[in-house]
């Protein structure tokens, strides 16, 4: 062999090895790529709404700690913010009740959007709270006038009054939530019963929860929970109680009067977690119970914290909306381009050797 052809061959190995000790660090990554973002895929925030600073709140899901204003106060107008729900756009939707206007914000930064929602549009008087239902719509109770408003969920325009005024005997419509039937459930927090309509005309269709039923009183926040069953905050007892998820019977009280400190109890949410988080606007706190049994755990976001006052409705929310890959997508991504760099550099190395 010529010194040149010796040059060359060796040329070609020291490539070789270079390019095998690329392809093993390449594998390395590969293997570590999908761990990316773990700990993070199903970390979500607590967000509430702070009439007394015209504020939503941002806390951490795991310890209760403030995190910030995410809506800052006043922000786009805002004042004395009722319900909050995150839309299918991923943004954070907000009843704004002395302007009677439904504000939006982005939902990853907080910052205003717009008014969703115009002023009065379609009759709307003191905007409660508000929910996405199954065919995409806004609804939003309007508690002056005892109805039920829908609005287009891209557009935010009128549509029709869904449950018109005192409909089924509806007085104080103070929360709204769609059941696993389709239908809509809202509670009558002037009559202590949770009645139910259509989810598809808006008709009556009965007082899913009779009046007082196992001593209910001013009902607010009603929310279906994991085991199918309806739990509804009374207000004037300091209680939550569970009624049946099918006939509405009633089942027990699920939170006894003023356990843990339990003081006009309004929103409530079953948390990532399973437990059950309910707000308690008298104490400005958020409280904390077991979601199997109803035992308190603890008070998991403290007095005032974070400028809390006067706290009215509560939502968890994951850090990245469902639109935006999560890490963990992100590491899927980068796992395809890393195979395709590996097989790129095998098909090389093969062709060097060749």
């Amino acid at each position: 062999m010529t010194r040149e052809g010796f040059k060359l061959k060796k040329e070609f190995k020291n490539k070789g090895n270079v390019t095998l000790f690329n392809l093993k660090a390449l594998v390395l990554a590969l293997l570590l790529i999908p761990l990316i973002g773990i700990g993070n895929i199903n970390a979500q925030d607590l967000f509430v709404t702070s009439q007394g600073s015209d504020e939503v709140l941002r806390y951490d899901d795991t310890t209760g700690a403030f995190i910030d204003a995410f809506v800052t106060s006043m922000s786009g107008g805002l004042d004395d913010p009722g319900g909050l729900v995150f839309g299918p756009d991923g943004n954070l939707y907000v009843t704004s009740r002395d302007t009677n206007e439904v504000l939006r914000y982005n939902g990853r930064t907080g910052v205003f959007l717009d008014v969703f929602v115009t002023a009065m549009s379609g009759g709307l008087l003191d905007p409660f709270t508000l929910v996405f239902g199954p065919d995409g719509s806004l609804y939003v109770s309007s508690a002056l006038t005892e109805e039920v408003l829908r609005y287009d969920g891209r557009t935010g325009v009128f549509l029709d009054v869904f449950v018109t005024a005192m409909s089924g005997g509806l007085d104080g419509p103070f929360g709204l939530v769609f059941g696993p039937d389709g239908n809509l459930y809202v509670t009558s927090g002037s009559t202590d019963e949770v009645l139910r309509y259509d989810g598809t005309t808006g008709a009556f269709l009965d007082a899913f929860v009779s009046a007082m039923s196992g001593g209910l009183d001013i009902p607010t926040g009603p929310v279906f929970g994991p085991d199918g069953n309806l739990y509804v905050s009374s207000f004037s007892t300091d209680e939550i109680l569970r009624y049946n998820g099918t006939t509405g019977a009633f089942m027990d009280i699920f939170v006894s009067a003023m356990s843990g400190g339990l003081d006009g109890p309004f929103g409530l949410v079953f948390g990532p977690d399973g437990n059950l988080y309910v707000v308690s606007i008298t104490t400005n706190e958020v409280l904390r119970y077991d979601g199997t049994t109803g035992a308190f755990m603890d008070v998991f976001v403290s007095s005032m914290s974070g400028g809390l006052g006067t706290p009215f409705y509560l939502v968890f929310q994951e850090l990245l909306p469902s639109n935006v890959p999560t890490l963990s997508e992100w590491g899927l991504i980068a796992m395809a381009g890393v195979l395709g760099i590996a097989g790129f550099m095998v098909i090389r190395r093969r062709k060097v050797t060749i």
